[in-house]
């Protein structure tokens, strides 16, 4: 990574967070330079940061009123860096039923699609099975971060699985559920038996084409990560 692209990245993080935390509140007016001031970065790479905050719906930029903070109603919340933001915000306990419900509404219904895709015969389950393994193997250690890397890679494989394109373009934003849930929620506890032969169950059921233990398996995953269901 360049000495460019890691000041870009650093300003992008502050500037974003803040807009987030309400440090920076909708309708704040302010310029490049006033932002470069903020975050320490150049002109040319603060310029950059708001064309993507701009692109996030966090920013608009006019002539005469220069940039404008914009409301949370007009973000782009299904964009990983904003709800790696609010997971770390004062908005986090409410980011994280968001994330809830709409694994709840996709996964499950992934899950069934995979399922069907595989009866069907036009889909096989290799990708998976060994997703499973590596969880299986990752669950036995005490590395969260292993640990997340196959559970992400468990959950995109079964999003790919239903051949949905829809579903599939959803695979970051599960992701950055997975990464709160593994390292902040769940921190150095290991996953639970449990929770790993639902994983198990999961692939299982795909591979036999059982659409709806596929679904039901998925869905009490999910309903798991609540806090009565820990």
């Amino acid at each position: 990574m360049t000495a460019a692209r890691t000041a870009f990245e650093r300003a992008l993080d502050q500037l974003g967070r803040e807009i987030v935390t309400g440090a920076l509140p909708p309708d704040h007016a302010d310029t490049v330079e006033g932002f470069g001031q903020r975050s320490g970065a150049s002109r040319s790479v603060v310029r950059e940061v708001t064309r993507v905050l701009g692109a996030m719906g966090m920013l608009s930029a006019g002539r005469r009123v220069g940039l404008r903070v914009l409301p949370p109603e007009s973000w782009d919340t299904l964009d990983p860096r904003v709800i790696r933001w609010r997971l770390d915000g004062p908005g986090s306990a409410e980011q994280v039923q968001e994330l809830r419900s709409l694994r709840h509404a996709i996964e499950p219904a992934a899950a069934a699609a995979a399922a069907e895709s595989v009866r069907r015969g036009t889909a096989t389950t290799q990708h998976l099975s060994r997703a499973v393994r590596a969880l299986e193997h990752a669950g036995s250690g005490s590395d969260a971060v292993e640990f997340l890397v196959t559970d992400q890679a468990f959950h995109t494989a079964v999003l790919d699985l239903s051949g949905n394109t829809m579903m599939i373009r959803l695979r970051r934003v599960i992701e950055e559920g997975l990464r709160h849930r593994a390292l902040t929620e769940r921190g150095a506890r290991r996953p639970e038996p449990h929770d790993l032969g639902l994983h198990v169950a999961v692939a299982a059921a795909i591979d036999a084409g059982d659409a709806a233990r596929a679904a039901e398996a998925m869905r009490e995953i999910i309903e798991r990560t609540s806090p009565s269901g820990r």
